[in-house]
């Protein structure tokens, strides 16, 4: 099918093939490997089968071969040979990138989005030349080599097989042997990025996609780095750079069109690894933000946004336009990635031959607001918003727009309003989002009676079929399949779960909240029933109990880092049955809360809207407008005090009209997402569609069942980081057969094992077994020497923690955990300290590093003790002491420090303060003052002893511990050195201008690593 000529600003012209990425259904090669297979066997073979898929070998000894072998390349595939002049200048101009922190980016954006870079000629001209080929894939050529060993990093390099895609390095795959976790490959490529993928002319810097197998286990992931995982500080502005990167979490596993997942290194290699899916997945599945962060599409989202685009071509060549026949529906579970999955679809739909218009139609302002948001997060300005019916109906009219997201309701009103509009008649794909809702009543009909020529299609984590559809509407739009057509494709919550992609569940019935008798005994139902729940000593109960477990369920003793903010926990959302429950939950949180201290409370906000059934209990959420001035007087005046006490927390100014809520709306979305405010009462408002990684808890007071049930439930299981590892629902209603029942609904009937955590006595027994194994090899603080027990440790310990990290959510675990603090911090202690030798040997060792072994660092943070919990202990010491003249370090202090990841290369420092505290005088000031001292102390000796230039180097550790890092390039570090020609060569012991600098960073790196969490002057 031919493309547009002029596909418009953000379209994606595409060639529609018969060949699948994403392979329909894949049989396992079984038999083919015998006995022992080691490292470099795993290698050898993986070589020779792609040798076997028309990969070309290589052998690349030095960056010089590498250089003239991507020229090469280059000029095969551009049909041109360059002069030596030539190509100087475009290795200069349009490979090589600028040094510094976004160089990865920078790459990353040339291959994505500026591939075609401009030649100046010799003579003069400008000629484009490609650097990857994305509308005739099988133009550009693939070849592997192995073993190609960085030199000029940190430390030296070698790595196992690279994939030059056009001389490229686009995908680097790291092996280790059977048997050998496959975690320990992922540890080993972020070694060579902080250390060596940078060095030289930084061509490794272009790897968009890594492979990670250890031969039985094979993922993959991109290259870009989260800033929701933890930043290590005091290095280097690369290294700090590099020490982001993707955390374990988000690794993907490829899988067949029926989500079978492919794990073999054969099998991986046969089909991920074909040159027809991998130059697909490089040229078209792959999605780079606004913020240069590279997002590669899983097999399931690949194989959902084929199947639409096979549908529309064989739908427009058979005459099925305007039909339910001409499209279909995805069923891709909550949480899943349906938005991104949705925004390819669309772009690649928007450059098909003949489309006219792509419309993504939500179903409520909210949704418009969050769909635009992340549709130009993706690319900014891709798609067009619209505020009102007249908008809309100019960016109709407009060809230039090609893809408009607005909701079900401006375009109904539009259709209402333009009975023959030309439009009707041109070739539109409708995508709807979340069509599990209300496009199932007389606005979808006007809509597909309205277009002639369309295509429909939905996206939907919770579709209605005859099970769980309502009884009332139009007969034969009652599931989603009489709306829109077949399924085409499913991931389903088990799927998800499986691969690790969203969380388990982890339910508590609470039954020590004392219900009605009268609905205990089942003498009511419906909206009487609802009614005796409003009971206010039960609404007392309930709050109470929220109160005094927030801090246990949320997690507020484990820490993580977000972005750049340090976090204690995460946050919650409480859905209530009706806007009167939600009302009076409110109230009763203010009460229970007025007396207390500031720093006591739970920051509590309100949201609830109009919504035409809202106060009706059922399995489907209400849709609630994001206008709440339909709410009744009393309704809205209670809304409007809420708001109020939120203003004045949060300094902001909104209301209830209609501009004015839509804005708190905005405000209270964010501060949720952001874990600003601790929990937000609901009735249906974020119950569906909302994102936010740091909600981990649903307090439920509501009737759910069904589709509602799991849409609810999944606003906790966002994958975040290794200390959130289950979303958590607290139900104060006998919610248990209706789970039950949901869970079959939309996994299958035996689901609930994989969908909702095991039994608490399950995960306590596995626990208690692990420390008692612990406790019988190792004592407590006893130093381990051997290697072999320093391995058998940190596994055993890694066990121990990951277990605990589940366990201290249940209300039983305080009292049977049979670990006191102290017998824990000892532990911990000896974990930290091995931790830290094995990164001093990697630092010192130029060639081995041990990267054998899985660190749950993490896990060890977030009971991180910091600067005030020791300055807290020691005044305890000193008012305890007589005279205060005892120089013995407590060994309360001493156990905390060692077993902090952050205190513990600090631990002179703070014995050296205990020691010196006076018995008088404040104790902070004390350590400000101590603190101070020592810095300007070791800052003068690292000048005096390195010659620096005192001013210059003031001023750039300055910057330093403002910034995080010590810049390597740049004047910043050329002033502060003393004068020494570049050129000089070292002789009589002396270094030469590199080696001075290197050691020069080195040591301000430290330095800025040792100070910059202490405090002290700014």
């Amino acid at each position: 099918m031919p493309v547009h000529d002029r596909p418009g600003p953000g379209i994606e012209p595409v060639l529609l093939t018969d060949e699948a990425t994403v392979v329909g259904l894949y049989d396992p090669e079984s038999g083919s490997r015998s006995g022992y297979q080691s490292e470099a066997e795993l290698e050898r073979a993986l070589i020779a089968q792609l040798r076997e898929q028309a990969y070309e070998y290589v052998v690349l000894e030095s960056e010089a071969d590498l250089i003239a072998n991507l020229r090469a390349q280059l000029e095969t595939l551009n049909d041109y040979t360059f002069t030596d002049q030539e190509w100087r200048r475009f290795f200069e101009t349009s490979i090589l990138t600028r040094s510094g922190v976004d160089e990865i980016a920078e790459k990353t954006r040339r291959i994505q989005e500026d591939h075609v870079q401009v030649l100046q000629r010799d003579n003069g001209e400008s000629k484009n030349i490609r650097l990857i080929d994305k509308q005739r894939v099988h133009n550009n050529r693939l070849q592997v080599t192995n073993q190609y060993t960085a030199d000029d990093g940190a430390h030296k390099s070698r790595y196992d097989v690279t994939v030059l895609v056009n001389g490229l390095p686009l995908v680097h795959i790291e092996l280790k042997r059977r048997g050998v976790e496959i975690r320990e490959a992922f540890n080993q490529i972020n070694r060579y990025q902080r250390d060596s993928f940078w060095a030289g002319a930084g061509l490794f810097g272009y790897v968009q996609i890594f492979v990670i197998s250890n031969g039985t286990h094979t993922k993959y992931y991109s290259n870009t780095t989260r800033l929701d995982h933890i930043t290590e500080s005091g290095r280097t502005r690369r290294q700090a750079k590099a020490a982001t990167s993707d955390s374990f979490e988000f690794t993907s596993w490829w899988s067949d069109a029926t989500n079978a997942p492919i794990a073999e290194l054969t099998d991986f290699t046969a089909t991920f690894l074909a040159k027809h899916t991998l130059l697909a997945v490089l040229t078209r599945y792959c999605v780079l933000t606004t913020a240069g962060k590279l997002l590669v599409m899983r097999p399931y989202q690949i194989a959902a946004t084929e199947a639409i685009l096979r549908r529309i071509g064989t739908a427009s060549a058979h005459g099925l336009t305007g039909t339910i026949e001409g499209g279909g529906y995805i069923w891709h579970t909550t949480g899943s990635g349906k938005t991104l999955t949705s925004f390819k679809t669309a772009k690649l739909a928007a450059g098909l031959e003949g489309i006219d218009k792509v419309v993504f139609v939500v179903d409520r302002k909210d949704l418009d607001h969050q769909t635009i948001r992340e549709y130009n997060r993706f690319a900014q300005g891709t798609v067009s918003a619209n505020q009102s019916t007249a908008q809309l109906a100019r960016q109709i009219d407009d060809p230039s727009v090609r893809i408009i997201v607005t909701t079900i309701q401006k375009l109904s009103t539009f259709v209402k309003g333009h009975r023959a509009h030309r439009i009707y008649d041109g070739h539109v794909v409708l995508i709807f989002d979340e069509c599990h809702r209300s496009q199932f009543g007389d606005m979808h009909t006007d809509i597909t009676k309205a277009f002639r020529n369309y295509h429909l299609f939905g996206f939907t984590g919770t579709p209605i079929f005859a099970a769980n559809s309502s009884s009332g509407g139009d007969i034969r739009l009652r599931t989603t399949e009489q709306a829109f057509g077949r399924q085409l494709h499913a991931y389903t919550i088990v799927d998800a779960i499986r691969d690790k992609n969203v969380l388990p569940f982890r339910i508590d019935y609470i039954d020590t909240v004392r219900m009605p008798a009268s609905v205990r005994d089942g003498e009511v139902s419906g909206i009487d029933a609802e009614r005796a729940l409003l009971d206010p000593e039960r609404l007392r109960q309930v709050v109470t109990y929220i109160r005094e477990h927030f801090d246990h369920k949320t997690r507020r003793n484990s820490a993580y880092t977000l972005g750049q903010r340090r976090l204690l926990g995460f946050n919650s959302l409480l859905a209530t049955a009706s806007i009167k429950a939600a009302r009076a939950y409110y109230a009763e949180f203010r009460r229970q809360q007025e007396t207390l201290p500031a720093d006591r409370r739970l920051s509590i906000g309100i949201v609830y809207s109009y919504a035409p059934n809202a106060d009706a209990p059922g399995e489907t959420l209400a849709d609630e407008s994001v206008d709440p001035t339909a709410l009744s007087t009393d309704d809205r005046a209670f809304l409007d005090d809420a708001i109020t006490d939120y203003n004045t927390q949060f300094g902001t100014t909104y209301d209830t009209s209609a501009q004015g809520f839509e804005g708190y709306y905005e405000d209270i979305s964010k501060r949720l997402a952001e874990r600003q405010i601790d929990l937000v009462i609901v009735v249906n408002m974020f119950l569906t569609g909302f994102d936010s990684k740091t909600l981990n808890t649903l307090w439920v007071d509501k009737p759910l069942r069904a589709h509602g049930l799991i849409q609810a439930f999944s606003r906790t299981n966002r994958i975040l980081n290794a200390v959130k590892s289950y979303g958590n629902i607290v139900c104060f209603r006998d919610l248990q057969e209706e789970t039950d029942e949901a869970i079959a609904l939309f996994g299958n009937k035996d689901a609930g094992g994989l969908v909702l955590l095991k039994a608490y006595a399950e995960y306590l027994a596995d626990y208690l077994d692990k420390v008692a194994r612990l406790r019988e090899r190792f004592e407590p603080g006893r130093r381990i020497d051997s290697e072999a027990e320093s391995r058998a440790f940190i596994t055993q310990f890694g066990a121990i923690l990951r277990l605990r990290n589940i366990l201290t959510s249940f209300d039983d675990f305080s009292g049977d955990d049979v670990v006191d603090e102290a017998e824990l911090q000892d532990y911990r202690s000896v974990y930290v300290d091995l931790y830290s030798q094995m990164r001093r040997t990697s630092d010192a060792d130029k060639e081995v590093v041990n990267d054998e072994l899985v660190f749950e660092m993490e896990l060890v943070r977030q009971v991180e003790v910091g600067v005030d919990y020791i300055l807290m202990l020691v005044e305890k010491h000193r008012q305890g002491v007589p005279g205060g003249q005892d120089r013995e370090i407590p060994v309360e202090i001493a156990r905390a420090v060692a077993s902090s990841p952050t205190l513990h290369s600090r631990r002179d420092l703070i014995e050296d303060f205990v020691r010196s505290v006076s018995a008088h005088g404040d104790v902070a000031a004390q350590w400000h003052d101590f603190i101070s001292l020592r810095r300007e102390t070791e800052l003068e000796d690292i000048i005096s002893g390195e010659r620096l230039q005192k001013d210059a180097t003031l001023a750039l550790v300055e910057d330093a511990m403002r910034d995080g890092y010590v810049p390597t390039e740049g004047t910043g570090i050329t002033k502060i050195l003393p004068p020494v020609s570049r050129f000089h060569r070292p002789t009589d012991g002396k270094d030469g201008y590199d080696a001075k600098k290197k050691r020069v960073v080195r040591a301000l790196a430290a330095y800025v690593d040792r100070f910059r969490v202490l405090g002290g002057p700014a």
